[in-house]
């Protein structure tokens, strides 16, 4: 006779806990570092670096939060996560929200001076096209907004890694993550090849050498 099929509550009760909460922090560690990095591809993406990196980031959120709404009793979930993931999102919306109705509105003005420069055949396009310099200005707050907000996140997440890795003994060369920029606080940053890698020193006084 067969032995019953155990369901996963059972099993993971049949385990040591302490391997139990290991192994769930060290699916949660996999998939924050590929949240950080995605996120830093995002940033560097704004500094002119053409990067390729085929994560989504806001994708990545939304399964981490989902896997640890289900871990339950083994909850690695940050409750405070969701509030600061949707406030970034709702600050990022609303940045690109505005660069691309400002566009709209210089747009507008260099087309209605063209048309009444054709119209009434006196040079009105001067003034649509002093209007130009205003593109530069709003493109720029715009990345720096967008810059910082991809930085708070990112930090955010490296600090979540940080204290996994240390609560739960984990070691932080197994959770190695690539990452474009090197001004993150609480890493150890070293170049392999032509990419910049990090990991989290967890216990250590917080650098961002």
């Amino acid at each position: 006779m067969s032995e019953p099929i155990k369901d996963s509550v059972e099993v993971a009760l049949d385990l040591d806990e302490k391997e139990v909460y290991a192994h769930i922090a060290h699916e949660s560690a996999e998939d924050i570092i590929r949240i950080i990095s995605s996120l830093d591809a995002e940033r560097a993406k704004l500094h002119g670096e053409v990067i390729y990196y085929k994560d989504d980031w806001d994708d990545l959120i939304r399964e981490r939060i989902a896997k640890g709404k289900r871990h339950t009793a083994f909850d690695f979930y940050n409750p405070a996560l969701l509030d600061i993931w949707e406030e970034k999102v709702r600050e990022i919306k609303e940045a690109k929200k505005r660069e691309k109705i400002a566009y709209a509105v210089i747009g507008a003005l260099i087309a209605s001076t063209a048309a009444a420069t054709a119209i009434l055949g006196q040079p009105y396009f001067i003034a649509g096209l002093a209007a130009l310099p205003v593109v530069l200005f709003v493109r720029d707050i715009t990345r720096e907004r967008l810059d910082l907000v991809y930085y708070e996140l990112t930090q955010f997440f490296i600090d979540e890694l940080a204290g996994l890795v240390e609560k739960h003994s984990l070691q932080p060369e197994r959770y190695r993550f690539k990452i474009f920029s090197g001004d993150y606080f609480g890493v150890e940053t070293k170049r392999l090849g032509t990419g910049l890698f990090a990991v989290v020193n967890a216990g250590k006084p917080k650098s961002n050498d």
